[in-house]
């Protein structure tokens, strides 16, 4: 169950479409998403933006999962002739992503990533040094064969969630912060290219029926549009053109 869309612990929003010119439906399978060839319109030089991630990256919860997922979003923003491929897979730890989703959006020439893996990770109690080799390589693989910048989601604080209801609280506050620390860390190794999109910071107060979805564990429309206010903040803090 792809676990990290509770991550929708961080929204509430309006909805946006997406004006990519080139995109992947992503699979629900579990199987790794096609390819799309980059649009002849963009240049060398044009935004080509890649999202990789798990069910939430795919807008599992969303009305409209293919306009409302939170890259969807971003990518809504993006300036006109650029490109957007969506590679997220439903159910993806990180070390199927780097399997699956890494060498494509290598492929893509991506200008930009954003990655989003991790509580799929802590709810299959993955120790935290696995998860950080895994995303690290995801990162570590993009660092070297893209010029990219890279956006890394880390972990929403995930206490309020209805389906965390029976967890001992402070067992997951620790586990989150493991992850989150790890998370850090993988940024750290490329801090020029790599930055961490701070997605637990206020997070737990912004649980709410707006943001969850009416399967009571997504995030909705609501809280994608929060997700992806939060990614595009940080994206335009670093100079990527987004519009307002």
């Amino acid at each position: 169950m792809a676990v990290d869309l509770l991550i929708l612990v961080l929204l509430a929003g309006c909805n946006a479409a997406s004006t990519a010119t080139a995109r992947v439906t992503p699979s629900p399978s579990g199987t790794s998403s096609p390819i799309a060839t980059p649009s002849s319109s963009a240049s060398l030089n044009s935004v080509r933006y890649v999202a990789i991630g798990a069910s939430d990256t795919v807008g599992v919860g969303a009305v409209d999962p293919a306009r409302g997922s939170w890259p969807a979003r971003i990518a809504a923003l993006l300036p006109s002739g650029a490109a957007y491929v969506n590679l997220g897979v439903s159910g993806s730890l990180a070390l199927q992503a780097q399997r699956e989703q890494l060498p494509g959006a290598v492929a893509q020439r991506p200008t930009v990533v954003t990655v989003w893996l991790a509580v799929n990770d802590l709810n299959a109690t993955i120790d935290p040094a696995s998860y950080q080799d895994a995303l690290g390589a995801i990162v570590d693989g993009l660092v070297q064969g893209t010029s990219a910048m890279i956006f890394v989601g880390n972990v929403p604080d995930l206490r309020g969630v209805p389906v965390y209801a029976s967890v001992d609280k402070a067992r997951l506050l620790a586990g989150i912060t493991a992850y989150n620390d790890a998370i850090a860390r993988v940024a750290a190794r490329s801090a020029t290219r790599v930055f961490v999109v701070d997605l637990f910071t206020g997070s737990a107060a912004l649980v709410s029926t707006a943001t969850v979805a009416t399967d009571g564990f997504h995030p909705s429309d609501a809280g994608y549009q929060l997700i992806a206010d939060r990614f595009a903040g940080a994206m335009r803090a670093k100079g990527i053109p987004l519009r307002s």
